[in-house]
C-alpha cells in the first residue's frame, strides 16, 4: 500500500477528500465505532472535569447559581459517560481477555530479583541517595521490558492440533502440532505448548462398602460382614486431557509456521477432550512464565486395547473351531472327508478314499459365500461385574472384532443402543464409550440369521432360544470364560 500510495499517477487531478476519507482502510481506522466511542468518553470527561474546576472556581467568589449549574453538568456528563460508554468498552476487552486470557506465574528468579529490587529501594528511601533511586528505576523497568516484550512475542501466534481418526488405548499415536507467526516483523522466541490448566472438583459421592466387625481384624477373622454403603468426599477431574507434557519451540520466524510431531499414548478407553492450549513463554528475562490460553477445542475417543488378552487364544480356538463346524458344506477348503450320501454330485467323489476303504467317499468343503459372523455384546446391568471384570469383558469383545475383521469373513456388530453394522470402527468407538447401565437384554429382542453368533454376556445360555443357541457360542463376561 505504501508503494502504491508515493507512486505518481500519469493524470494527475484534484484529490476529492470526500472520497479519500470514505475508503475502507480510512473508515477501518479512523471510524472504527470502538474509537469513535473512546473519544466521545475521552470528550465528557475532558468536559466534566472543566465544568468541575469551574464550578469551585464560582464557589470561591461566591456565585451560588454558576456552582450549581457548573457542578450539575460535571456529574450529568459523567454520569452519561459511565452509562453509555465504559460498559461498552469494557465488555470489549473482557470479550478479548476470556478469547486471550493471560496467566502470570512468577519464576524463582523472578523472585529473587523482585527482592532484591525490594532491598535496594528501602535502601534508597531510607538514605536519599539518588544513584540507589536510578539501580531501582533500572531493576523496575527491566520488569516492565520482559512483561511486554513476553506479550509481543505471544501476541501473533496461532496455534493448530491435527489429531488421528483411529486412537486405539495402549498403542503410541503421533499429534501434530501446527505453530504460525503471523506478524509481517518480529519473530518469537522460547515458545512453549503446554495443556492447559486444570482444576480437581470435590464431590460427595456414595461408595460400596462392607461393614466388619471387629474393625481390626483381617476380614476372614471377622465374626461378621455386611453389605453396606458409605458417603466419601472424592477428588475428580471434570475431562480426561489430551495433552500432557509441552513442546518446545526454541524459535519462530516472522511470517514462518513450525510444526512438530508428538507422541502419545492414552492408557485407558474413552474420550478426551481439550478446550483450550496454552502458549508460554519465559523470554526475555525468565521473571514471569506468561501463558496465553488458546481457545481451540478438540476431542479423540479412544478405542479398547485390541492387544490379545491372556483369555483370546484360548476363546478365539474355541470359537474358530465351532464357527468352522457350523460353516461346513461344499466351497473350495477341505473340511472332511464323509461317506457318500445320494444327493451329492459325483464329482465330489474322492476315489482314493474309496477305493482304500471300499466304499464311496465323498469330499466335504467349507462354504466360503456362507462365512458370517456376528459378534454380539450384551451389556451388563449396573453392579453385576466388578470393574476389572468388564474391562476384560469390553478388550475381549474389541479384540474378537478386530480379529475377524481382518479374516476372510463378513461381520457384523450388535449391541445394546448400537444399530446393527458390519463397521468395525463404529462397534470399537460404542465400546470406548460404554458403561454398564439399565436396558434390556439385546438377548431378547435378537433375530435368528444365517450368521454364526459370538455372544458376550453375564446371562445364562439356557436364556436363549433353542435355534438360535443352537448357531450360537456364548462368552461368559464372568469368571466362567465360555460356555
Amino acid at each position: 500500500m505504501l508503494a502504491t500510495a508515493s507512486r505518481a499517477p500519469e493524470n494527475p487531478v484534484i484529490p476529492n477528500r470526500a472520497q479519500d476519507s470514505a475508503s475502507p482502510g480510512f473508515l477501518q481506522i479512523a471510524f472504527s465505532q470502538v474509537w469513535v466511542r473512546f473519544l466521545v468518553a475521552i470528550l465528557g470527561l475532558v468536559l466534566a472535569f472543566g465544568a468541575a474546576l469551574f464550578s469551585t472556581v464560582s464557589s470561591e467568589t461566591g456565585n451560588i447559581w454558576a456552582t450549581i449549574i457548573l457542578a450539575s453538568a460535571a456529574l450529568l456528563l459523567a454520569t452519561f459517560v459511565g452509562l453509555t460508554t465504559v460498559p461498552y468498552l469494557a465488555r470489549r476487552v473482557i470479550a478479548a481477555r476470556v478469547r486471550d486470557a493471560m496467566d502470570y506465574d512468577v519464576t524463582r528468579a523472578g523472585l529473587v530479583y523482585i527482592l532484591i529490587s525490594v532491598v535496594i529501594g528501602i535502601a534508597a528511601i531510607n538514605t536519599g541517595n539518588n544513584l540507589l533511586y536510578v539501580v531501582v528505576a533500572a531493576l523496575l523497568s527491566a520488569i516492565l521490558v520482559s512483561g511486554v516484550a513476553s506479550a509481543l512475542v505471544l501476541r501473533n501466534l496461532e496455534l493448530d492440533v491435527h489429531l488421528p481418526e483411529h486412537v486405539f488405548a495402549g498403542r503410541p499415536m503421533l499429534a501434530r502440532l501446527l505453530l504460525r507467526n503471523s506478524s509481517g516483523w518480529l519473530p518469537s522466541f522460547s515458545v512453549r505448548v503446554v495443556p492447559s490448566k486444570r482444576k480437581a472438583v470435590k464431590k460427595w459421592r456414595w461408595e460400596a462398602y462392607t461393614l466388619g466387625w471387629p474393625p481390626n481384624r483381617p476380614p476372614e477373622r471377622q465374626w461378621f460382614r455386611l453389605p453396606d454403603r458409605r458417603l466419601r468426599r472424592v477428588t475428580e477431574e471434570l475431562e480426561k486431557p489430551i495433552l500432557t507434557k509441552s513442546v518446545y519451540f526454541p524459535f519462530l520466524p516472522a511470517e514462518q509456521e513450525l510444526r512438530a510431531d508428538l507422541e502419545l499414548t492414552f492408557p485407558a478407553r474413552g474420550r478426551f477432550r481439550e478446550k483450550d492450549f496454552g502458549l508460554a513463554t519465559r523470554f526475555p528475562f525468565a521473571f514471569l512464565l506468561k501463558t496465553r490460553r488458546v481457545a481451540l477445542a478438540r476431542e479423540v475417543v479412544v478405542y479398547p486395547t485390541v492387544e490379545p488378552p491372556v483369555q483370546f487364544f484360548e476363546v478365539l480356538a474355541m470359537v474358530t473351531g465351532e464357527f468352522e463346524t457350523f460353516v461346513r458344506g461344499r466351497g473350495y477348503d477341505l473340511y472332511r472327508i464323509r461317506e457318500y450320501m445320494p444327493e451329492d454330485s459325483a464329482r465330489h467323489v474322492d476315489w482314493k478314499a474309496s477305493a482304500r476303504t471300499g466304499a464311496l467317499k465323498v469330499r466335504e468343503f467349507s462354504r466360503e459365500d456362507e462365512r458370517k459372523l456376528r459378534i454380539v455384546f450384551d451389556n451388563p446391568l449396573p453392579g453385576i461385574l466388578p470393574p476389572d471384570f468388564f474391562e476384560r469383558g469390553v478388550n475381549l469383545a474389541a479384540s474378537l472384532g478386530w480379529h475377524f475383521s481382518h479374516e476372510d469373513v463378513e461381520v457384523s456388530f450388535v449391541a445394546p443402543g448400537l444399530e446393527p453394522t458390519p463397521d468395525v470402527f463404529a462397534f470399537l468407538r460404542y465400546l470406548a464409550l460404554i458403561e454398564p447401565q439399565e436396558a434390556t437384554s439385546i438377548l431378547q429382542r435378537l433375530r435368528l440369521s444365517d450368521d454364526y453368533n459370538v455372544i458376550l454376556t453375564t446371562r445364562d445360555r439356557a436364556q436363549l432360544p433353542p435355534a438360535l443357541a443352537a448357531r450360537s457360542y456364548v462368552i461368559s463376561l464372568g469368571p466362567a470364560r465360555q460356555s
